[in-house]
């Protein structure tokens, strides 16, 4: 796909040398353990002088004796392989000598005894490759083979790909990290025809890698999200968010209160088949009923509990917290589609509850301040009751099994009541009234996902002084300690930041078709997807990177 940029990916492959003939082969080649990134800013890989030493000495030059004798017959020498050119970059490439590995007539892909879990994984790839699938038999000449192996270091997403003998063999210690080298596989193959001779080892920096889509303002369809599925997929991506109700839209049917649905919308089976695709390419779907406020669509079926303020004005999306009925409305919501959603994580939101956008919330909502003081005594706030609601709502979702979420603009400080500690930070902004610093949530030890809506907002039509994203600026610029604005956190809070997720918001919902927002997000999407696997500097230029986002789209 391309962006408003232009086009995405690119890395070089080496050609392979071939010298025929009586002359004496000299070979000099490139010897690197490619890391896909560096501390320079050149598209080459980095040169090893004792490595070229190595290949002139074998050659017979440059050792301080003569030449060799001329072969009789026809000989065949390999430069060092390079890194393939895939996005994310790998993180190590050992270099070795030999042709790597292509398709051919006749290779298949299988399975190592005890892998048979890997057969999805191994069935995908056979068909992308154009290749037979054999299943749990022995490996042979030509084959990729792909295995479980337990005892392998590194965490499940990570993975090994050894490339020799004109064979493939793909290992992790779970399915995920096998997957992921699948997708290594495939991306070298579009992008250089072969992966490349050597061994790969790899695993991403961060653990959450995601992207999130407002399919509450502007509806998509099933096909579209399943599109966008895939393509996280070959980026390596682990999380999708789906923010399915809003002011103007409940996008998935529902048996308990269909009432609240809108027209255009999900069916459950519908949602069933993207849960099937995002498990199956090991992505985790991220559902959100975002509450107290955002309830528009929710409030039209039940407008007894829209909040009011003291001259009797309904205010915008805001449930009303102090009625018992709008907890059980909500709570109803969660535990039908906590069943649906099978998932680890359920996002709470918490965000913009319009009566703490207020000068005044307590003289402008006198009854949720009295019952305030109530609970909390003489120095209660509006604020604590809204933070107790996000509590509450997450005491009804952890005994399901669930990790919770809200934005960062439903914490507040100075309050009686705070949010729960186990509650990840999905940081966005610091334009909330009253805002907070990301230091502050990392010094109280919460653990933060980076949405910063400088960088990773796709706010649809650019209202309120948002710019689409670039690519180019995410590549040069971003890393998951870019919290909030352009400076970066202390470095001594990273493990605090557990990743980071690019989000579509459909403000002006009109302004792009589905297709032009697929294309559009593409660049920012895969330059995020580099920096949240590999937060260093990258060695490829942008050029080049996006570029080689075409050849692997």
């Amino acid at each position: 796909m391309d962006s408003p940029e232009g086009g995405m990916r690119v890395m070089r492959h080496s050609e392979r040398a071939r010298h025929f003939g009586a002359a004496v082969a000299v070979t000099t080649a490139l010897s690197i353990a490619v890391s896909g990134c560096s501390n320079g800013s050149s598209d080459e890989p980095g040169d090893s002088g004792q490595s070229a030493r190595s290949s002139r000495t074998e050659a017979g030059v440059d050792n301080g004796t003569a030449p060799t004798a001329p072969s009789p017959s026809p000989t065949r020498t390999y430069p060092l392989s390079t890194a393939p050119a895939t996005i994310p970059a790998v993180r190590t490439h050992e270099p070795a000598r030999g042709p790597g590995w292509r398709p051919a007539p006749g290779a298949g892909v299988v399975i190592a005894r005890g892998g048979e879990a890997l057969a999805d994984e191994a069935r995908l790839l056979a068909g992308e490759l154009k290749i037979s699938y054999r299943g749990a038999v022995p490996v042979r000449a030509g084959d990729v083979e792909l295995a479980l192996v337990a005892s392998q270091p590194g965490g499940p997403e990570s993975y090994t790909v050894h490339t020799s003998g004109n064979r493939v063999r793909i290992a992790g210690p779970a399915e995920a990290g096998v997957f992921y080298g699948t997708r290594t596989l495939k991306q070298a193959v579009r992008s250089g025809g072969a992966i490349p001779e050597g061994v790969i080892r790899d695993a991403p920096d961060r653990p959450q890698r995601g992207l999130m889509v407002d399919t509450a303002r502007k509806f998509f369809s099933a096909a579209w999200i399943e599109g966008r599925l895939r393509e996280m997929a070959d980026l390596k991506l682990n999380q999708f968010g789906l923010h399915f109700s809003d002011d103007q839209g409940f996008r998935i049917e529902s048996e308990t209160h269909p009432e609240v649905v809108s027209r255009e919308h999900l069916t459950k089976a519908e949602v069933r088949r993207i849960l099937a695709l995002a498990a199956s390419l090991h992505i985790t779907v991220i559902p959100e009923i975002d509450s107290p406020g955002h309830l528009g669509a929710v409030l039209a079926a039940y407008p007894q509990l829209q909040l009011r303020d003291t001259a009797g004005r309904r205010v915008r999306g805001a449930i009303d917290i102090g009625q018992p009925a709008s907890a059980r409305l909500v709570d109803e919501l969660l535990k039908e589609y906590a069943d649906l959603f099978g998932g680890a994580y359920w996002h709470l939101g918490g965000d913009e509850y319009q009566a703490l956008t207020r000068r005044d919330p307590e003289a402008s909502f006198p009854r949720l301040a009295t019952i305030a003081r109530q609970k909390y005594g003489p120095d209660g706030q509006v604020q604590d009751l809204a933070t107790q609601w996000v509590n509450d709502r997450a005491a009804v979702l952890r005994p399901l099994g669930r990790k919770l979420k809200a934005w960062n603009d439903g914490y507040f400080r100075g309050g009686r009541v705070s949010v729960d500690k186990d509650i990840e930070v999905e940081y966005w902004t610091g334009k909330e009234i009253g805002a907070r610093p990301p230091v502050e949530y990392l010094a109280e030890g919460r653990r933060v996902i980076n949405v910063n809506d400088e960088y990773l907002y796709y706010v649809l039509g650019e209202p309120n002084d948002f710019r689409y994203p670039t690519g180019e600026r995410i590549y040069a610029q971003w890393t998951p300690l870019v919290l909030r604005g352009t400076r970066p956190v202390p470095a001594k809070y990273s493990k605090q930041i557990l990743g980071a997720r690019f989000a579509i918001w459909c403000d002006l919902a009109r302004s792009q078709t589905p297709e032009q927002i697929a294309r559009g997000i593409a660049l920012p999407l895969s330059a995020m997807a580099q920096k949240v696997w590999d937060p260093r500097k990258p060695a490829r230029s942008w050029a080049s990177f996006s570029a080689l986002a075409q050849q692997v789209d």
